[in-house]
């Protein structure tokens, strides 16, 4: 047994001051009668009341107090079976992590506000379940397909540049990491959200892209930060801020490739975004979501705890109805004296 309001139990604390009310009504009755009346005289006034009746109507309260409370604290035992369904698609989020993702021209940082902006996109899926890729210069599979949308926020937070160690941006690795987390069995209902703010130094994302469009994976692809490009920031322990440089000492800049996300969107099916200071993007991906087709992905069985607490409420009310019925005056036989007497 368990109870899913625990909480009521401190109204518990009512019980012994009802008690004590009832002690103090007693006593005080007994003292103004007796301020009023002869010894004797108050025996003959209050001969029909039995103190007894009274004693009991008064622990019939409590325990009508007691039971009232325990079905407030809704006791719950034994368990029942419900059938649940779902519906929804299967979602990869591949997210860059590369040096480039920590430039502040997206605040606080294009990582920092890409994890934000990627929280507040699950927690409005609805069924579906959904996977993370990390990549840079190679893939990760952050997070397995999962409908615990808790356990993937935990994967996502600890995303960070040095959860990978080969530099660059491999953004057709990406994409190859991102369909083997799909469940080979499907050929529909599959999406991939890609977002990064370089370009691909490998040469195989379009390759990559019309692979995931034979297998029915549709990949919406978001370019973080200006084309233009903006300087890498780099932190050392103290806090101290520069910037990357190349072996020639010229300061290297981040370069969006949005021709390429525009053409591995096109050949998928799906739509290229840009996500810019003000805007992000993420929900107009939802809003495409949201108007697929989408597919049963499972019906479970779940076993839940049932209420009881009909059972407590149920005696409270028996003992009200017998505390109402129950008179405080004694009961008196009257013996048959004959006719005529």
């Amino acid at each position: 047994m368990r109870f899913a309001a625990p909480h009521m139990f401190w109204l518990m604390l009512v019980l012994p001051v009802l008690a004590g009310f009832f002690l103090y009504a007693f006593r005080k009755k007994g003292r103004t009668l007796r301020r009023f009346a002869q010894v004797e005289m108050l025996k003959r006034m209050t001969d029909g009341i039995s103190r007894g009746r009274q004693v009991l109507k008064a622990c019939l309260l409590l325990m009508v107090a007691f039971f009232a409370v325990l079905a407030l604290a809704r006791p719950q035992f034994g368990t029942k079976m419900e059938l649940m369904r779902r519906k929804g698609l299967d979602v990869v989020v591949a997210v860059d992590v590369s040096l480039s993702m920590y430039a502040e021209d997206i605040k606080p940082n294009r990582l920092a506000r890409s994890k934000q902006e990627i929280s507040k996109f699950v927690d409005r899926l609805g069924g579906d379940r959904v996977a993370l890729v990390a990549f840079e210069g190679e893939p990760f599979l952050q997070c397995p397909l999962t409908m615990d949308y808790s356990a993937f926020k935990i994967f996502l937070d600890v995303l960070n540049p040095d959860l990978i160690q080969t530099p660059g941006t491999d953004i057709g690795a990406a994409l190859e990491a991102s369909i083997k987390a799909f469940d080979p069995r499907d050929r529909k209902y599959r999406v991939v959200v890609l977002l990064t703010d370089g370009e691909d130094h490998s040469g195989g994302a379009e390759k990559m892209a019309e692979e995931a469009a034979r297998q029915g994976v549709i990949v919406y692809t978001v370019g973080i930060g200006l084309p233009s490009g903006v300087p890498i920031p780099l932190k050392d322990e103290q806090g101290n801020v520069s910037y990357k440089k190349d072996s020639e000492g010229n300061i290297v800049t981040s370069s969006l490739d949005e021709v390429l996300l525009q053409k591995i969107a096109l050949a998928t099916n799906g739509k290229y975004y840009h996500a810019e200071p003000g805007r992000f993007e993420l929900d107009e991906i939802l809003k495409e979501i949201n108007k697929m087709e989408k597919r049963e992905l499972e019906s479970e069985r779940m076993s839940q705890f049932e209420d009881r607490f009909q059972i407590p409420l149920g005696i409270a009310l028996v003992l009200l109805v017998a505390e109402m019925l129950i008179s405080d005056r004694k009961s008196r036989r009257k013996e048959w004296a004959g006719r005529f007497t």
